[in-house]
């Protein structure tokens, strides 16, 4: 499997995995979304408990080949707590749908994290000194009489424990009545957009009281609602442009120079149906659940239940790439819809040279498709191979007839273990898959 770099055959090794091993997992301590920044130096992942966990790379690992993919805890903190809209008697759960990192401009980290309801900017900093030598305040903190100081002293800096505090500097609430799917930051890093089922608004970071819808498509009569949308991005270079997806299996790319408001797309993204495949779940399975735009700003990628579609923004009637992910699947539609399992919403990501793209799967596997050499690979996050530096051995679902000794049978794979949520490294081959409770992370095999 080519890696970021390109061309050479790379082998994925197990580096580390975080969580509890207890089959019995608490639903709070579910991984709902993860998220590495611009540097890949620190890599944070948000729970159904409204905790935001920020794992470090390890500084000395940094240039040692075979321990880059080594991240600690850095902090931990309570991003949202759970809520009760009581105009609407509807309990707003704490789960962190999103996190997005912004480019760091000094010391501190700036990152914005989101529930279904509220966007909050948080800032986390280190203090590794504190100051010592008030006049009016003894050491422990307890005032002074005034009249008792007879000398003024010179407040000094003296070294500490390194502490890192996260704080919240902007809470942006109260602007959207369904639940918000995404957050996509502006190449302008000034601006952002937030999505929900059936709007878009843009917001400036430093303004919390206001923002502007940009994209509505609710209908004066609910009645004749059709689509959603289940994801927003804006363009990686281009800030005037984004793109949303909808239930239907459309992509709509807007330009908001055209109006304020975009409900008119400039370009529409979407593939004839075949009519051979057509079913009962055609309009379940062709939901996207995810959009990213390459690196480059060239190509967009979009996921299905079924597939991953790789779009150039400048041909709108047909993707130029579709990799099947688990077309085994297509028989089982039936029971994934008994089961709730055919509206799970898998997320994808691209490699940092956007030559490979990764999306999960079932039964703990994960898929990656080389764009070059049209090769892809399915890989298993789990536990019996979690030895450092084990290498990863490539996993094959048999769809029917007579199994090989190493494939596994379609009718065995658990659909409760699915991995929903990965990242890539920016710049390296190391990425993050989150299993139910616990995040894995995978390196590069170095010789």
């Amino acid at each position: 499997m080519a890696g970021a770099g390109g061309g050479n055959d790379v082998q994925w090794c197990f580096s580390q995995v975080k969580g509890a091993v207890d089959d019995d997992v608490a639903e709070a301590d579910i991984i709902s979304t993860v998220e590495f920044n611009h540097s890949g130096e620190l890599l944070a992942t948000g729970d159904k408990g409204g905790r935001v966990v920020i794992f470090q790379q390890e500084q000395e690992n940094k240039t040692q080949s075979h321990s880059r993919g080594e991240y600690n805890v850095y902090s931990t903190f309570q991003s949202h707590e759970p809520e009760f809209d009581y105009l609407k008697s509807l309990e707003i759960e704490e789960k962190i749908n999103k996190i997005r990192w912004l480019p760091q401009k000094n010391a501190a980290q700036f990152l914005l994290s989101t529930n279904d309801k509220t966007i909050k900017l948080w800032k986390i900093s280190e203090r590794d000194k504190r100051p010592e030598g008030y006049n009016l305040k003894e050491e422990d903190g307890r005032y002074r009489d005034p009249t008792t100081v007879t000398t003024l002293r010179v407040p000094v800096f003296r070294p500490m424990d390194l502490m890192v505090e996260a704080s919240p500097r902007r809470i942006f609430a109260n602007a959207h009545t369904y639940h918000i799917n995404s957050i996509s930051i502006n190449s302008d890093y000034e601006t952002y957009l937030s999505a929900d089922d059936l709007r878009i608004n843009l917001w400036h970071l430093e303004i919390t009281d206001r923002s502007f819808n940009i994209v509505d498509i609710k209908p004066a009569n609910m009645e004749e609602l059709t689509e959603v949308i289940t994801a927003a991005e804006f363009h990686p270079n281009s800030c005037n442009t984004f793109v949303y997806s909808s239930s239907k299996g459309t992509i709509r790319l807007c330009d908001m120079r055209a109006s304020a408001l975009c409900d008119r797309h400039s370009k529409l993204f979407e593939e004839p149906e075949d009519p051979s495949n057509r079913s009962f779940f055609s309009e379940i399975i062709s939901s996207i659940s995810d959009v990213k735009f390459s690196h480059s700003g060239r190509y967009m990628m979009t996921r299905d239940y079924l597939s991953v579609k790789i779009w150039d923004l400048n041909m709108e009637n047909r993707p130029v790439e579709t990799y099947q992910v688990h077309e085994y699947l297509r028989s089982k539609l039936c029971s994934l819809y008994e089961n709730d399992c055919i509206f799970d919403k898998f997320e994808c990501c691209w490699n940092g040279s956007d030559s490979i793209v990764m999306t999960g799967s079932y039964n703990n596997f994960f898929r990656m498709f080389d764009r070059n050499t049209k090769r892809d690979i399915t890989l298993e996050a789990s536990r019996e191979n979690n030895k450092p530096r084990t290498v990863l051995k490539p996993r094959k679902v048999c769809a029917s007839g007579k199994r090989k000794k190493d494939e596994i049978s379609v009718d065995s794979l658990d659909f409760n273990k699915k991995i929903l949520h990965t990242a890539w490294h920016p710049k390296e081959n190391i990425i993050a898959v989150a299993t139910t409770n616990n995040l894995y992370i995978f390196q590069d095999k170095m010789n």
